[in-house]
C-alpha cells in the first residue's frame, strides 16, 4: 500500500525533533559528567619541609578511584632538600671543585654567589647545587671532603600521595577533554558548538595547569636542592678551648689581636693628631720667638739708664756715717 506525502511529513519532522532532543541530551550529560571532575587550586607548588618527619602518607596512596593501594618502596616520591657550610682554605677553588663533583653526578649549578678576599679573608663562595635523588648520599661525602665540614642539614619530604593524586586528577581531566572532544566532532548547531567549546577551552587550561605542577614535582623528586657555603678559616666558626694547650693559644690569639686592633686604631685615628700637633708646635714656636725678641729689647734699654745718670746714681746712694772718736 502506497504511503500518502502527507502522512510522511509529519512523521518525518517529529523524527527530526526527536534526534535533536537526544543530541542536546547527550551534550548536557556529557558536560555535567565533565564538570564533576573539577578539581581544588594546586597552583601553589609543593614546598619541601624543614625536618625529617614530615612524610605524608608514605605506605598508603589513592588511586583514580578513591581506594587506597600498597605503594611499593621504590616507588615512593621524596623530595630531599638541605644545607652544608664547610671551611676551606680558598672559596673560589673550592666552588669549583664542588662544579666538577656535581656535573660528574649528573646534576647542574642553579646560582653560584661569590666574595672577592679582602686583606687577611680569602673570601667566600655560595652555591646552589642540584644532586640527583639516587647520588645523593655519594655527592655529599665528596663536597664534605673538600674541607672541614662545619654544618650540615637535609631533609626529606615525602609526596606520594600528592603524585598520585596528581596523575588521578590528570587521568579524569584526559577523559572529560576527550569527551569533549568528540562531542564537538558530532555536534551539529552552532549553540551546541560553542557550549562545548567554552567547556573544553576550561576543562584544558585545567589539565596543563596540573600538568605543570606534577613535572615541578617529578623534577623536585628527582634532583635534590643542596645548597653549599663555603667560607675560608678566617669565617670559621670559633671552638671553645677544653685544654690548657688550647687556652693558650687561645689566649695568645686574642693577645695578638688586641694588639693588631691597638695597631689599627692608631692607624685610624693619627690623621686627626697630625693637624693638631703642627697647629700647637707653630703657636709654641711664635710665643717662644716673641719672648725672645721681648727679652732683647729690656736688655739694652735697661743698661742705657745706668749709664746715662751716674749722678743719680751717687746721689741716691747712702751717706756713710764717720766713725764716733
Amino acid at each position: 500500500m502506497r504511503r500518502s506525502p502527507v502522512l510522511g511529513r509529519p512523521f518525518a519532522i517529529g523524527a527530526a525533533a526527536l534526534s535533536c532532543i537526544l543530541l542536546l541530551g547527550g551534550c548536557s550529560s556529557a558536560m555535567n559528567e565533565a564538570s564533576q571532575t573539577s578539581m581544588p587550586d594546586f597552583g601553589t607548588p609543593v614546598q619541601p619541609m624543614q625536618d625529617m618527619g614530615g612524610a605524608a602518607e608514605s605506605s598508603a596512596g589513592r588511586a583514580a578511584d578513591g581506594q587506597l593501594q600498597l605503594v611499593a618502596p621504590s616507588d615512593r616520591q621524596v623530595i630531599a632538600t638541605g644545607y652544608m657550610n664547610i671551611t676551606v682554605k680558598t672559596p673560589r677553588d673550592a666552588a669549583d671543585d664542588a662544579t666538577r663533583i656535581v656535573n660528574q653526578a649528573g646534576g647542574h649549578v642553579d646560582g653560584r654567589t661569590e666574595t672577592a678576599p679582602r686583606g687577611g679573608d680569602r673570601g667566600r663562595a655560595d652555591l646552589t647545587l642540584r644532586i640527583p635523588s639516587d647520588a645523593l648520599d655519594a655527592t655529599i661525602e665528596k663536597l664534605a671532603a673538600l674541607g672541614t665540614l662545619e654544618e650540615t642539614n637535609v631533609s626529606k619530604q615525602d609526596v606520594t600521595s600528592v603524585a598520585q593524586d596528581l596523575d588521578a586528577r590528570i587521568t579524569a581531566l584526559q577523559a572529560s577533554v576527550d569527551r569533549l572532544l568528540a562531542l564537538m566532532a558530532d555536534a551539529t548547531s552552532t549553540t551546541d558548538l560553542i557550549t562545548i567549546e567554552s567547556a573544553l577551552s576550561e576543562r584544558q587550561a585545567n589539565l596543563e595547569s596540573l600538568q605543570s605542577q606534577r613535572r615541578s614535582l617529578a623534577d623536585q623528586v628527582e634532583l635534590s636542592t643542596i645548597t653549599v657555603y663555603f667560607g675560608s678559616e678566617a669565617d670559621a666558626p670559633v671552638h671553645e678551648p677544653d685544654t690548657f694547650w688550647s687556652g693558650l693559644l687561645a689566649g695568645w690569639a686574642a693577645f695578638v689581636g688586641f694588639l693588631s686592633f691597638l695597631l689599627v686604631a692608631f692607624g685610624v685615628v693619627l690623621p686627626w693628631l697630625i693637624v693638631p700637633a703642627i697647629a700647637l708646635a707653630l703657636v709654641w714656636w711664635l710665643l717662644r720667638r716673641r719672648r725672645r725678641a721681648r727679652g732683647e729689647t729690656d736688655a739694652p734699654a735697661a743698661a742705657g739708664e745706668t749709664m746715662a745718670d751716674p749722678a743719680a746714681a751717687a746721689t741716691e746712694a747712702p751717706e756713710e756715717t764717720p766713725p764716733a772718736k
